[in-house]
Formats: C-alpha cells, sequence, structure tokens
C-alpha cells in the first residue's frame, strides 16, 4: 500500500475566510474516494490541490510523493488524470472524439502540430470502446449529448494511464439514463484490480459508485467526517455535513438519502 496523496493541516485562506480549513487526509494506491458535501463546502478546491493547480495557504500536501512547492510539478500532472466541467469548456467544440482524447497524451485540449505514434491512436481507441465511445470517434464534440460529453472527459482522464484519478462530479446534469449509463461504467473501472487511486467529488450519495471505498464528509472547509465508506456515510454524519436529519441506507453497493423529517415543521 502506498500513499499517493497526503495532506498534513492544510488550509486555503482566500481573504478573511478559510475555504480549506486545517484538512489532514491520505489517500492510498487501492483507495477510492468520494467527497461528499455541500455546495460552497471546499470539494472541488481539494480536487484541485490534488491535481497540483492550486497550493495551500499554509499545511503540507504531497502527491505522488513529491511535496508541493518543493518539486516541479509539470513532473507531476502528466500521472495525474482529471475530468471537469471546468475542462471540458476549454476543449475546442469543433475537434473529434477521438482527438480530444488522443490529446491527453500532451496534455493539451486541441490538435496542433504534436506528432503521435500508432500505438498512441491504438490506445485511444482502446480507451474509447472501454468508455463505450468507439462509434463517435469521429463526431465533433460540440455536436455530442451531455452523457456523451461526459464519458469523453473520462475517457480522456484515464488515456494516459494515471496513478491518480481526479473526477469533479461526473454525473451532474446529466438526465438518469445517462447518469446511470456513466455509473455502471465508472463501478466497472472502480473494481478493476489495476484501477489508480481515484477520487470524485459529488453532491448526492446516489451517485457514488460501486467499488468506491471510502468518504470524506465536508463542511464549510471542514472535515465533518472520513474514512471507510460503510462505516463513515451514516445518519449522524450526514446530518451534521448538510444541516439536517438525513436517513440513508445502501442496497447492493448503491446508497440512497431522504431527508427523515419535513425540513419545515
Amino acid at each position: 500500500m502506498t500513499s499517493v496523496l497526503e495532506m498534513n493541516d492544510v488550509v486555503v485562506r482566500r481573504g478573511a475566510r478559510n475555504i480549506v480549513d486545517n484538512i489532514s487526509w491520505t489517500v492510498n494506491d487501492d483507495e477510492r474516494w468520494v467527497i461528499l458535501g455541500p455546495n460552497g463546502a471546499g470539494k472541488t478546491t481539494l480536487l484541485q490541490i490534488a491535481d497540483t493547480m492550486m497550493f495551500p495557504t499554509t499545511g503540507t500536501v504531497d502527491v505522488l510523493g513529491e511535496r508541493l512547492g518543493k518539486t516541479d510539478v509539470f513532473q507531476i500532472r502528466p500521472f495525474i488524470g482529471f475530468a471537469s466541467t471546468a475542462l471540458a469548456r476549454r476543449i475546442p467544440a469543433d475537434e473529434t472524439v477521438l482527438n480530444v482524447v488522443l490529446t491527453a497524451a500532451y496534455s493539451v485540449l486541441g490538435r496542433w502540430n504534436e506528432q503521435y505514434e500508432p500505438i498512441d491512436e491504438r490506445r485511444a481507441m482502446r480507451v474509447l470502446a472501454e468508455w463505450k465511445l468507439d462509434g463517435l470517434a469521429d463526431r465533433v464534440f460540440g455536436t455530442l449529448s451531455d452523457g456523451e460529453r461526459k464519458r469523453v472527459q473520462v475517457a480522456r482522464a484515464v488515456m494516459t494511464d494515471p496513478e491518480l484519478l481526479l473526477l469533479d462530479e461526473p454525473t451532474a446534469s446529466l438526465d438518469l439514463g445517462a447518469r446511470e449509463e456513466l455509473l455502471q461504467l465508472l463501478t466497472g473501472y472502480a473494481q478493476a484490480p489495476s484501477t489508480p487511486a481515484m477520487i470524485m467529488v459529488t453532491h448526492h450519495v446516489e451517485e457514488i459508485p460501486v467499488g468506491f471505498t471510502h468518504v470524506m464528509l465536508v463542511r464549510e472547509g471542514r472535515a465533518v467526517a472520513q474514512g471507510p465508506l460503510r462505516e463513515t456515510l451514516t445518519r449522524e454524519n450526514l446530518a451534521e455535513t448538510f444541516g439536517f436529519p438525513i436517513a440513508v441506507v445502501e442496497h447492493r453497493g448503491r446508497w440512497v438519502a431522504r431527508a427523515e423529517a419535513p425540513i419545515f415543521a
């Protein structure tokens, strides 16, 4: 078991407010974490730190064995896969699906003057097939449905065989069918023995794929609770995280949460 991410007493301060407040957290290479909490809790900021795109105000962060602030992050980033809606907005709308995934090899978002080997194209096509996108290889990214775009984002993130995979709300805005299709694919990926450490941000327990092992619950930049999923995702911890009583039930590895009583008496 090897640590791929370690945060110690991390604070991220913006003005007079701590958007991440004294968080210590370790992610090992065989773990799949979900970060759960309300809007503004600091979830995406934690992912940005893990992606080396943001540095803490105080505290220490080690990513893939390298200390932020004491290493060249451009040497680390090729080993981190990252998928987010913000990143997808920067993908040229007229780029083909194949090129969106292929250009991950150079960490660029549009085909330019890079030279790719046949092995790169074979790898890209294999990844597209794994995420049920091989039939869309020649389609233009801007013409895809929301569900197809989300799968392309994930396929791009895994293209380079990362050692750490970060997913920022991968099922947000999807309809029921598209959400369940992506969760099914993420479940298969999370359960594969060769899969890297994964961290996924979501607002909803229903969006936690089967195969995820740990959870961190955050509120106002602080960790309410963190640890193994079944031990940590409790009604007490969810109530503290979201501010009102929530019942939570697991069924065959999937989770459902509902308010225990009317929010307004």
